[in-house]
């Protein structure tokens, strides 16, 4: 299979690349490293890959048709794997219009190739945080999101939007995932787990928003490219799948594992709840499982202590 991934150099996207180059497809990334964090950390999670003759790294942006339509026009792709996004739910309150630019237009520009080209498989990133404030636990893809309480949480059902808009008009093959809080090694240094890592591990404190009951639910990535994988094969119709670990844990029961792994105590800063953040996530994963034979195999505690040990491994490198 020949395939395209948006957003590869990313976390998740290098994992899966590795993963599908593994299995024998081509794969060809195209990533613009933007400065949202430091590029030099995507490159390096490029290194495995680019060492294969059936990579390709292509560095340009979502946002450039001229270049998408040289790529698309020289390329006979069978899927899309869109994964390039502006991420995070509190620079989105800051740049509202960037986000809804790279999110929503970057996505429309990818499915207009695929219109035009043929391309009838298409696999896009969601994310768990369409579900706003949702009061009814587990989320299931069938509950109301049309209360989203971010930008970035608008954009993601947005992207979902126009995805169904192009099946129903062309008939390309559409899933989108709503991921739920992935995290292991190469995770993004803004999210929780990898910046309280950073902090506990440096003797610095931590910021503490709100009373630290809120619930999360943690995605060992391992779980998620099984998930994401089986999604590129069986991508068919118009389908959304939760792809979380379909448990939760309290904030301080989070920090108390990174103590644990870390061997060091946390320095709490407590400061107020922030506009956007959500109270829980909380997957349903029983279309996932029935269709996907989606199967989370690693407990928040067991990918806590395997984060850890990444992490001091990078840090001694």
């Amino acid at each position: 299979m020949k395939l395209l991934v948006t957003g590869g150099a990313g976390f998740i996207g290098s994992h899966l690349i590795e993963h599908l180059l593994v299995r024998g497809d081509s794969v060809h990334c195209l990533d613009n490293f933007n400065d949202y964090y430091d590029p030099r950390i995507k490159r390096r999670n490029l290194t495995q890959a680019q060492q294969q003759n059936r990579f390709l790294l292509i560095e340009g942006d979502i946002l450039d048709g001229s270049l998408l339509e040289e790529l698309f026009s020289a390329n006979s792709y069978d899927a899309v794997v869109h994964l390039a996004a502006r991420a995070g739910v509190r620079p989105s309150i800051q740049q509202p219009l960037l986000y809804e630019q790279v999110n929503v237009l970057g996505t429309l520009n990818l499915l207009e190739q695929c219109r035009r080209h043929r391309v009838d498989r298409f696999i896009v990133a969601s994310s768990s945080s369409v579900y706003g404030n949702n009061r009814k636990v587990p989320f299931h893809e069938d509950d109301p999101v049309d209360h989203p309480i971010s930008p970035y949480a608008a954009s993601k059902k947005a992207t979902e939007l126009v995805s169904f808009t192009y099946h129903h008009l062309y008939q390309i093959s559409v899933t989108c995932l709503r991921f739920f809080t992935v995290f292991g090694p190469r995770q993004r240094p803004d999210m929780a787990i990898h910046k309280f890592t950073r902090l506990i591990h440096a003797g610095q404190p931590i910021p503490i928003y709100g009373d630290g009951r809120a619930r999360r639910d943690y995605t060992y990535i391992d779980d998620v490219i099984r998930g994401l994988t089986a999604s590129i094969d069986r991508c068919s119709g118009y389908r959304i799948y939760n792809l979380g670990e379909s448990q939760t844990i309290d904030l301080l029961s989070l920090i108390g594992l990174i103590e644990s792994a870390l061997g060091k105590k946390a320095v709490l800063e407590h400061q107020p709840l922030q506009p956007g953040d959500v109270t829980i996530t909380y997957a349903d994963i029983s279309r996932a499982e029935k269709e996907l034979d989606y199967h989370p195999q690693t407990p928040v505690q067991e990918g806590i202590v395997g984060f850890v040990n990444w992490f001091l491994q990078s840090q001694d490198r």
